[in-house]
């Protein structure tokens, strides 16, 4: 029982000790053991060298029962009998004495599919169950599963499985067939089975049989339409760097080799997600990952604010990809979306006008000259850490600088480069806060210019920028480093450096 030790080890103490429960419900994922541990159990049970947590495996019981043919042993799946009278004539059943084993045991998959009338038959013996009857029913969804049931039941949840158990599982498997593979292959299949061994199996018999008897890495990919962690690495590299070329040529070479979007996305929030894990908790990536560097520069690279607006711009992307007019315009789309939100550098806004609009001679809206009413200089960035703005209404307001404010109207305005920020419902949140905070009603006015220079986003990437200097420069000058980069001709990765909070 790969990845089970919490249930396996419950169940082998209650087994020693002979302290058995006539009913037991396993809970998991599809492909996780339960079914598996369910026979196990009935081995354990019924195994002619008696109650025991290691079953000999060699008795004309243990053996029937791997065979399908132990005539104790009765397997129900209840997605195909979910009517009453399937369950009243097993239950009837059940009050004969067992015919070769210790116990009679009841094996019920997919339990939550009975019918409520079914489950009303079960409950009377459930109450009152005979000595030799033992029940092991095993469910995928046991919120359906009534409260009365369960309260008769001694549950255990099954997990999903780690991918490197699922990894060493798979080595051990090919290891002990003889059967070629590349290491590298391994964690493609691990990760498409998301936490089901039974998966997993069954992609590596599919794998082998794609490549000939051997398990390699490019057939493995080319079988699952995997994305290589190069192209993701690629993504964001071009994210960091604000390359809309590179983000769009990417989505191009992806297209050509015919690689999954669905799954690019969902590959790329969980890179996400791991370079989020490692800037909170350095310690989560081991010595041994040989993705280490590559995760500990791209983690270097980002703000954790970033990660989390990418993260949810991917994970809503493929969502979308169905509604997209094709898999690689949502993919692209979804790219484009990140860097269209992603806050810009300081003296970069004008540059990130399309080339369209520049090269058509299409003039800017001129800027808004200051008005002269209750005018409010130095307070945006203020009011806007004391309003209960969150998601895109935030980074709205993040991008806006306060131009005026008098008693009834907030004048701001707002970069081109931003104005795809400029949604209604993001407005009509914003002016909602103010309203709040102020304690009336108020007219929002927001304009768009060329450029802004005092945004709260503008203000607050300065800070950062500023910090990380002065974060490497700290670094640079710590006398054990510069010994190192003097007598071992050690190199600073800047990259690596964060600056303490």
């Amino acid at each position: 029982m790969v990845g089970q030790e919490h249930v396996v080890r419950a169940l082998e103490n209650a087994l020693s000790q002979q302290r058995l429960h006539h009913a037991y419900l396993f809970t998991g994922t599809r492909g996780v053991g339960k079914t598996t541990l369910a026979r196990i159990i009935a081995k354990a049970l019924n195994c002619e060298t008696g109650v025991t947590a290691a079953p000999c495996g060699r008795c004309a019981a243990c053996a029937e029962i791997d065979g399908g043919r132990f005539v104790d042993l009765l397997e129900l799946d209840a997605a195909s009998n979910t009517q009453v009278d399937n369950m009243r004539e097993l239950l009837e059943n059940a009050l004969y004495a067992p015919t070769a084993g210790r116990f009679k045991v009841y094996i019920i998959d997919e339990v939550h599919m009975l019918s409520r009338n079914a489950f009303n038959a079960m409950l009377k013996t459930l109450e009152e169950p005979p000595e030799h009857v033992k029940f092991i029913l095993a469910t995928t969804d046991p919120q359906k599963v009534p409260v009365t049931v369960l309260s008769r039941c001694l549950q255990f949840n099954l997990k999903r499985i780690p991918q490197q158990q699922i990894r060493s599982r798979l080595q051990h498997i090919l290891e002990a067939e003889s059967i070629r593979f590349e290491p590298a292959a391994l964690p493609l299949i691990a990760r498409a089975a998301q936490g089901s061994m039974r998966d997993a199996l069954s992609l590596l018999d599919q794998a082998i049989a794609h490549g000939g008897g051997a398990v390699g890495q490019d057939s493995v990919r080319a079988m699952l339409g995997a994305v290589g962690q190069d192209h993701l690495y690629s993504i964001l590299r071009a994210l960091a760097g604000r390359d809309g070329a590179a983000l769009v040529a990417e989505a191009e070479g992806m297209a050509e080799r015919s690689l999954s979007f669905d799954a690019a996305l969902q590959d790329l929030a969980s890179l996400l997600h791991r370079l989020s894990l490692v800037q909170a908790v350095p310690e989560t990536i081991s010595e041994d990952d040989p993705d280490r560097e590559a995760i500990g520069e791209l983690a270097g690279r980002f703000p954790a604010d970033d990660l989390q607006l990418y993260y949810q711009i991917a994970i809503q992307g493929r969502g979308d990809l169905g509604l997209a007019p094709d898999e690689q315009a949502g993919f692209t789309m979804t790219l484009l979306r990140m860097l269209a939100f992603a806050p810009a550098e300081q003296g970069t806004l004008t540059a990130a006008r399309p080339a369209a609009v520049r090269g058509a001679g299409i003039a800017p809206p001129a800027p808004v000259a200051d008005s002269k009413k209750n005018r409010d200089d130095g307070s945006w960035q203020e009011v806007l850490g004391r309003l209960p703005l969150t998601g895109m209404a935030r980074v709205l307001a993040q991008h806006c600088e306060l131009v005026a404010r008098d008693a009834s109207r907030v004048e701001l305005r707002i970069a081109q480069a931003h104005q795809h920020l400029l949604d209604r419902t993001y407005q009509e949140r914003l002016k909602a806060a103010l309203e709040s905070h102020f304690g009336g009603r108020l007219r929002l006015a927001i304009h768009t210019v060329q450029d802004t220079g005092a945004t709260p986003a503008a203000i607050a990437d300065r800070e950062r920028q500023q910090r990380q200097e002065q974060a490497v420069a700290g670094i640079e000058r710590d006398p054990f480093v510069r010994e190192l980069v003097e007598n071992f001709d050690a190199r600073v990765i800047e990259s690596s450096i964060k600056p303490v909070q």
